[in-house]
């Protein structure tokens, strides 16, 4: 095999999307060349050209004045359309795996696959941080393991109302944003310190994105480089919960508890 085997033959189907809307149509129902002209909205010489292609690469058959897909036609158009739907999938997911990819990550690729995405635009970019303040204020009641690089009030608040609901909560923040909790949110720290329901640590190494989890629930939060949270993939999928779980354990296992921390400092 060699590195132009099938190459021309995607070049070709790829090289109008008229193409494609041929071999679809095709691939629904048999058809004769007049109806196809109508169906794809091109000319009959048009028409008459690509199915030349096609039946030059053996995915297509005249029987009886009417064009069938063969077979190899038939897993064609099925790999094309797998392929489309991949690429609209890359482009939907391109800012969160490529945030995630950049600071090692190594999510599983089947989080593009199952799971909602919450991306915050530059008409909005506070979406990602609403979208996760309103799935914490949900888990009241819940146990709730979470991993943060930085501090937000909006992320206080909506901690301490699921606290107040009943929710069990322990958190990993990243090292450089103690002081910043400290200083800016006092009240917060004094809870997390008071509370027996809320337990900090602080991790040994820098975070550099976000997840929490409780019930079948997993989030996956992607930052920019400015430490800003630019989207939030919600999953369900048991996959993605183990992986999140191992993350989280990975984390704990080389934390300190805040109180030690502020002792020390």
């Amino acid at each position: 095999m060699t590195d132009d085997d099938g190459h021309d033959g995607a070049a070709y189907l790829a090289g109008s999307p008229v193409r494609i809307e041929i071999l679809r149509a095709l691939r629904r129902e048999p058809r004769r060349p007049a109806d196809l002209t109508a169906a794809v909205d091109a000319t009959r010489t048009t028409v008459q050209r690509i199915l030349a292609g096609f039946r030059e690469r053996d995915w297509v058959v005249k029987r009886e004045a009417a064009y069938h897909v063969t077979p190899t036609g038939t897993r064609v158009h099925d790999a094309y359309e797998e392929l489309l739907d991949e690429v609209e999938r890359a482009e939907r997911f391109g800012q969160f795996a490529a945030d995630l990819e950049r600071v090692g990550a190594d999510v599983p690729a089947a989080a593009l696959d199952a799971g909602d995405l919450t991306v915050a635009p530059d008409r909005n970019p506070l979406a990602a941080v609403d979208r996760i303040t309103e799935l914490l204020r949900e888990g009241g009641g819940a146990e709730i393991r979470a991993v943060s690089p930085v501090v937000i009030q909006q992320f206080n608040e909506a901690a301490t109302e699921a606290l107040d609901a009943g929710a069990e909560i322990t958190l990993v923040i990243d090292r450089d944003v103690v002081e910043t909790s400290v200083d800016s949110f006092e009240s917060a720290t004094d809870r997390a310190l008071d509370n027996d329901d809320a337990t900090v640590y602080v991790s040994s190494n820098r975070i550099e994105y976000g997840l929490f989890r409780y019930d079948d629930l997993t989030c996956v939060t992607a930052y920019d480089r400015r430490n800003n949270p630019r989207c939030v993939l919600e999953s369900r999928d048991r996959a993605i919960a183990e992986w999140a779980d191992d993350r989280f354990d990975s984390l704990l296992d080389d934390a300190r508890p805040l109180s030690v921390v502020l002792e020390g400092a």
